[in-house]
């Protein structure tokens, strides 16, 4: 079992795809600070609800989380609250960080933090057989055709999958 801590964005990926229960399907457990549940996911109204009874588990901050997230913060000011707050619960709970933010990925790979996104959710689906190889083909498509909108992948490795 895989213990995740996630930013939102990911979350955003798979809706955009309509395809947000994917993640779902794998052996993990997808953790997001309460707060963040409760402010970041009001538009689309239900987004958060829907997270939530697909397994999504929110978390109260410790305030060592707390401190910690307002020291990361005030040496990396372009991180949002919530961005330190996911990347707080995944270094003080030892659990892999969820999140396709290319800021936050570098604060958290400084911080000795293992990072994943959007597209390793996919690998691993077709590795443990969750999807498909059309299914897994067909999912890339989909996220290349909305790339640079709502979704923002690295493209290239999204042809890469697609080969």
């Amino acid at each position: 079992m895989k213990y995740i801590s996630s930013d939102t964005n990911v979350w955003i990926d798979f809706a955009a795809i309509n395809a947000l229960a994917l993640p779902f399907r794998l052996d993990c457990v997808y953790f997001m600070s309460k707060d963040a549940i409760e402010d970041e996911w009001r538009s689309p109204k239900g987004r958060g609800t829907a997270l939530l009874a697909l397994g999504l588990q929110p978390v109260c901050i410790t305030t060592e989380e707390f401190y910690y997230a307002v020291d990361i913060r005030s040496s990396n000011p372009r991180l949002s609250a919530y961005d330190a707050f996911a990347l707080a619960i995944a270094k003080f709970r030892n659990m892999i960080l969820l999140t396709g933010d290319g800021r936050l990925r570098k604060v958290a790979i400084t911080e000795g933090v293992t990072v994943r996104g959007t597209l390793w959710v996919f690998d691993e689906l077709l590795k443990t057989g969750k999807i498909t190889e059309v299914e897994f083909k067909g999912y890339m498509s989909d996220l290349k055709k909305l790339n640079g909108g709502q979704v923002r992948l690295p493209e290239i490795e999204i042809d890469k999958r697609m080969k």
